[in-house]
């Protein structure tokens, strides 16, 4: 089995959501206890950390990941969804799954993938799992996939949980209200164990309090202890002043995602060490720097604010709720672009009306479709964006749509590219 034979299986055999959205989506813990049992518990052969949350998740992880390995230690990072190869979705020290293990993997596995029938997600949790105690990793950093309470992850037993940005992502998986959506992304708040949540929301902090009182896991709002002030901060990276308890706590600390979002990730990551450091784990105030003056290099992140190009300036991010697309907005907005040139697509499970919205009419938009199943067939799109006053071209690829923002972008001029994480996946320069 090649590995190109090996994804072709594992796409047909088992339900994608990458591709083809909530059908995929297990309600149920059952099929990856089931699937760890078989593979010896390999969950339990290491250290974690559980990150969720609806924006930031990713970014926090791969932040916590770099600081762990400048710390010394040897660190698994499971993330998803992939931009442009699988083996993004596993990590050790930044260096992806080997082709070979996934393949071996599958071949030694398919008689109980076919008796278990998982979810592709749930098949991948496992496969990492397993892959971070063959290879005797010290700490992983866990990223939630959807939701929380019944996400394949949530069979872990962390040192600490931490919640990132609670928003509007995935409704009828996760529930229509605020409320209902932290109570799904509280489930992975456990018994006895710290859980960290990045930013105090006055109208959900209580779903968070009443579940870590049951449990009795000592809860830390970050923002009440730990601020992060924007010193200055440019294309490549921000500078920001850190106060603990209002006592200066890191001057001057570089972190390479530019994007103005990460202001909300920041205290969550910073206070998450500041537990594990109260835990034994080993990292200096100089490892906190280095990791994150150099996240995006250790860890292999994209696709987080990133710069394509300087001339037109061209910016990819992955950002696709409304939440999301507000922070985005307000970066350009901050450029103070001459004309914005927006590659656009979407999903076909996402409240699209209330995000186009939200868009500049004055954007010149390019309208497109990824190229998988759920995508948000470009025609339907551009209606829709039409109805809300935006106005611009639909064309049928992502590559086709930044050939023609590049071709009309005069070089004062700004493209973004985005709406979507697979639109970004699809970006040839990424």
């Amino acid at each position: 089995m090649t590995y190109q034979e090996c994804l072709d299986y594992l796409y047909q055999q088992l339900p994608m959501f990458q591709r083809i959205g909530n059908a995929a989506f297990k309600k149920s813990l059952d099929n990856i206890i089931s699937l760890c049992e078989a593979l010896g518990q390999p969950q339990h052969q290491f250290k974690t950390i559980h990150v969720g949350g609806t924006n930031g998740k990713g970014s926090s992880s791969h932040m916590l990941a770099a600081v762990l390995q400048r710390s010394g230690y040897k660190t698994g990072l499971y993330t998803s969804p992939h931009l442009k190869s699988f083996t993004e979705r596993v990590r050790i020290n930044g260096n992806e799954l080997p082709q070979q293990y996934l393949i071996n993997f599958v071949k030694q596995h398919k008689s109980l993938f076919e008796s278990i029938k998982p979810s592709f997600f749930e098949m991948t949790v496992a496969l990492a799992f397993k892959y971070f105690a063959d290879e005797q990793v010290d700490v992983a950093v866990i990223e939630v996939g959807l939701g929380g309470r019944l996400d394949s992850t949530n069979i872990i037993q962390p040192e600490v949980s931490l919640i990132t940005n609670i928003g509007y992502d995935h409704q009828a998986l996760l529930g229509d209200t605020l409320e209902e959506i932290a109570g799904e992304k509280a489930g992975i708040i456990k018994p006895n164990t710290p859980a960290v949540i990045s930013t105090r929301q006055a109208d959900i902090a209580h779903v968070f309090e009443e579940k870590a009182a049951v449990v009795h896991a000592p809860l830390y709002f970050a923002t009440d202890h730990v601020q992060a002030n924007l010193k200055e901060g440019n294309l490549e990276q921000q500078v920001f002043n850190v106060y603990r308890n209002q006592d200066l706590y890191l001057p001057e600390l570089a972190l390479d995602l530019a994007g103005i979002y990460q202001k909300y990730n920041l205290p969550g990551v910073l206070q998450t060490i500041i537990i594990l450091q109260e835990k034994g784990f080993a990292i200096t105030d100089e490892a906190i720097r280095a990791g994150l003056a150099n996240t995006k290099s250790i860890t292999g992140l994209k696709g987080r604010w990133q710069v394509l190009s300087k001339t037109p300036l061209t910016i990819c991010d992955t950002g696709h709720n409304v939440d999301g697309i507000k922070q985005i907005l307000a970066q350009l907005q901050a450029l103070n672009p001459k004309q914005v040139h927006m590659v656009f697509g979407a999903v076909n499970d996402k409240d699209i009306t209330t995000i186009l919205a939200l868009l500049p009419k004055k954007y010149r938009y390019y309208f497109c479709q990824a190229q998988i199943p759920r995508a948000l067939p470009v025609n339907e799109l551009y209606e829709k964006a039409v109805s809300v006053g935006l106005s611009g071209e639909v064309y049928t690829t992502v590559p086709e749509a930044v050939n023609a923002a590049k071709h009309n972008a005069a070089p004062d001029d700004v493209i973004f590219l985005g709406g979507s994480t697979f639109v970004v996946a699809e970006i040839e320069e990424l």
